[in-house]
């Protein structure tokens, strides 16, 4: 089994920067696949960036791609998510899962959730 705990979010204005990161307990963290997820008020959960578990393969979703950047730390237990050029349309609670083996992009796919950090996008 794996815990994850998401920190990092905030209030930001348009056009600024967070990073996410989300730690993660156990010494197996180089087995999952991790990726980062991001629900709105009113909207289904949906998957912003993964990562696989050497870091050789990553997935974007089309919203994204371009302004943000996951990466993973093994050593550290860690995955980032570098978010730049932020849009109002980026505010959410956005959620660290993981997963044993491949990448995967469908929530359901995911076996282990942190409880969410908020991310808040101001114009």
């Amino acid at each position: 089994q794996v815990q994850l705990e998401e920190s990092g979010g905030g209030l930001v204005q348009a056009g600024g920067s967070l990073r996410l990161s989300c730690a993660a307990s156990g010494r197996t963290f180089s087995s999952y696949t991790m990726a980062w997820f991001r629900q709105a008020p009113g909207k289904e959960r949906e998957s912003v960036a993964a990562i696989s578990r050497s870091s050789d393969s990553t997935y974007y979703a089309d919203s994204v791609k371009g302004r943000f950047t996951i990466s993973r730390d093994n050593a550290k237990n860690t995955v980032y998510l570098q978010m730049n050029s932020l849009k109002p349309k980026d505010t959410a609670v956005y959620y660290c899962a993981a997963r044993r083996w491949t990448l995967a992009t469908v929530a359901a796919q995911y076996d282990y959730w942190g409880q969410g950090t908020q991310v808040t996008v101001s114009s």
